[in-house]
């Protein structure tokens, strides 16, 4: 009988399941609606992750008795009042391989890292930075709570910023921004006043996918929109930092992996990221997700079947899930 690794990436968005052989050869991808149990409760996760999981094995035509390990990689997974619901919800699947579940954000880890250790920082609607030791033993961790918990470098909490920058043009607490002229137009409001009446009424909304026209706006050379963006990178680079802090990384050589759609902004946000950052542990390296989180999941499934995979197995199997019609681009 073949044996076949379950990865699974959990989001806010999007559920996905891949099913992969040992060698890097995609198998079988479901795809379902949100799984983060703080969108669409435990009873959702369940729904997105059966539903996921069904797509998957018909795609392979494979059954349950072929899974020889799975890994879940789970939005929302913060804290560990949530460790028993969440394994609960993955025990509805009549999974009889071994399992492991681990906050989605360690699944850039397992995935854009050379060894599978460092730091991982994700910032798409909202932000998270995680850290894991060369023995997967230890973890460091923001709280993944976003204003809340004052970690605010997600597309989120920069568009209330770029709000915040275009009411201060018009009240003259601020200087002229040409986000104004982008708003209005964004939304089909005629002028900067209409659009701050829309905002305030409810009648017109900027939300965290609007994010591409702060950068827009800084490629254009607006000050107001370059100093957003530079703000967004540093605190981004202050996460990180008190990662490595928790982690003892100051003095190590590290991967430092970045995903999610705000890194879209290219050098302007990720180059004072990278200042704050070498700041505290010179020897950090920083890098761009290359292959689908989903990947990582199959590397940790992997793992759980006691096997560590072959040096070429994430760019195999992102090239594999690619030829299958499932590249998975980053969203906002």
């Amino acid at each position: 009988m073949r044996k076949l690794y379950l990865g699974a990436d959990i989001g806010s968005t999007h559920t996905r399941i891949l099913l992969a052989d040992e060698t890097g050869q995609a198998a079988g991808l479901g795809v379902s609606g949100a799984g983060n149990h703080e969108v669409v409760g435990y009873d959702g996760l369940i729904w997105s992750l059966t539903d996921a999981l069904e797509q998957a094995l018909h795609a392979a035509g494979a059954t349950r008795a072929e899974i020889a390990g799975a890994g879940f990689g789970v939005s929302g997974y913060d804290w560990d009042c949530e460790t028993a619901p969440t394994l609960e919800a993955i025990g509805t699947l009549g999974l009889t391989a071994p399992v492991a579940a681990v906050n989605d954000t360690i699944l850039g880890l397992l995935a854009g890292t050379t060894e599978g250790w460092g730091l991982a920082i994700v910032s798409g609607t909202g932000c998270n930075c995680w850290g894991w030791d060369r023995t997967h033993t230890r973890v460091g961790r923001v709280t993944g709570g976003s204003l809340q918990m004052g970690e605010a470098a997600g597309a989120g909490e920069l568009m209330v910023r770029a709000v915040q920058a275009v009411a201060h043009a018009w009240t003259g607490r601020g200087q002229p921004t040409i986000l104004s002229d982008l708003f209005c137009q964004q939304t089909g409001e005629p002028d900067l006043l209409h659009l701050l009446e829309g905002l305030n009424t409810g009648r017109c909304a900027l939300i965290p996918a609007d994010a591409p026209l702060v950068f827009q706006a800084a490629e254009m050379g607006d000050a107001v929109a370059l100093e957003l963006v530079r703000w967004a990178g540093m605190e981004l680079g202050e996460l990180a930092c008190a990662v490595i802090r928790q982690m003892g990384f100051e003095g190590e050589s590290f991967e430092v992996v970045l995903t999610g759609g705000m890194f879209n902004a290219g050098d302007r946000l990720i180059q004072p990221l990278r200042e704050t950052i070498l700041a505290k542990a010179p020897g950090a390296r920083l890098v761009r997700l290359k292959f689908p989180p989903v990947v990582g999941a199959c590397v940790l499934a992997l793992n759980q079947a006691g096997i560590q995979p072959a040096t070429q197995f994430r760019a195999d199997l992102a090239e594999s899930l690619q030829r299958m019609g499932g590249e998975l681009p980053e969203e906002l």
